[in-house]
């Protein structure tokens, strides 16, 4: 496996590794790069099924070479996409790793409550006309660089937001999965609604810390989270932003891109975006099922969060 879920996700790995003690001795093959990935390590370890994802971290589809090698060493090769097109490719991604590792009742289980879940949305949405969808900034890894503002639109948690009935006013501007929108134009082109993601964990969950990031995820408490993302966009510059100067902000755990359960970012942002038309969504229940019915370990933590004045 590769270590990115112990770097990034501390909190939920340290979960898995409650549940799975194991976990702590398979071999690492690589890290986020493609070009760090060990074919030797694989090998070694006499694999039969190498998993990939279609794009991002480690190697892709594009990795023809070494996809070639490894099937032609009898590892047999497969792909699954929460990034890429998240809400179309997360049911048949549930399906392939149902089919291969003999799980196909648990997908089948799995996808029929997604598509439920997700349903509960888009049939709302459908009917909302989009001038009333509010204009939504998506702050991505807020606190990780100095420069401002990055930002995700064909991809990861950008579909995310349409789903929910939100105008990414990204769209039009980063033609990609993720670029960089100018501060200014922010400030004198205000979003209605502020999204920051969230790559901090309970690493940081000390009151006095002075992280720059949002926690959020396992082992992450409601308060804690809150004053996270408070002090995160307290920052010059980012203080200008209407939604952010009015304390009207909102914060998504960013590892959403990267999990089936995607769509329960859609319905957070779903009843933040358009309160009245979800008043009765509760994400945080749907967040609990997926937990109960589909996980090896509890729910312990939040996901996302309001700032001081936002609605909760």
């Amino acid at each position: 496996m590769l270590p990115d879920f112990e770097q990034t996700d501390p909190g939920g790995y340290g979960q898995y590794l409650d549940r799975f003690p194991e976990l702590a001795e398979v071999p690492r093959v690589g890290h986020a790069s493609a070009d760090s990935f060990s074919l030797e390590s694989v090998l070694d370890m006499g694999a039969d099924l190498a998993i990939f994802s279609v794009e991002g971290h480690g190697p892709g589809a594009h990795n023809r070479a070494l996809i070639d090698r490894l099937e032609r060493a009898g590892v047999t090769v497969v792909f699954i996409d929460f990034r890429q097109d998240p809400l179309a490719n997360t049911p048949r991604s549930i399906t392939l790793l149902g089919r291969i590792l003999g799980r196909e009742s648990e997908a089948r289980a799995f996808n029929s409550f997604y598509q439920e879940q997700l349903e509960r949305v888009t049939s709302v949405v459908d009917r909302i006309p989009p001038e009333q969808w509010p204009g939504v900034f998506l702050h991505s890894r807020l606190g990780l660089h100095d420069t401002c503002c990055e930002t995700m639109v064909n991809g990861m948690l950008g579909p995310l937001v349409a789903a929910a009935g939100g105008r990414n006013v990204a769209a039009g501007r980063v033609p990609g999965v993720s670029g960089v929108v100018n501060l200014e134009y922010l400030i004198t082109q205000p979003p209605d609604r502020y999204v920051a993601t969230a790559i901090g964990s309970r690493r940081y969950q000390s009151s006095e810390s002075r992280s720059p990031y949002v926690m959020l995820g396992a082992g992450v408490d409601a308060e804690s989270a809150r004053s996270s993302l408070n002090r995160a966009t307290d920052r010059p510059g980012l203080r200008a932003v209407r939604p952010v100067r009015e304390g009207d902000t909102f914060a998504l755990w960013h590892h959403f891109y990267n999990t089936p359960m995607n769509v329960v970012a859609v319905q957070a942002l779903a009843r933040w975006f358009h309160p009245e038309a979800f008043a009765d969504m509760d994400p945080k229940a749907t967040l609990k099922t997926f937990f109960q019915r589909f996980q090896p370990v509890p729910l312990e933590g939040v996901y996302w969060i309001t700032g001081d004045e936002g609605r909760s």
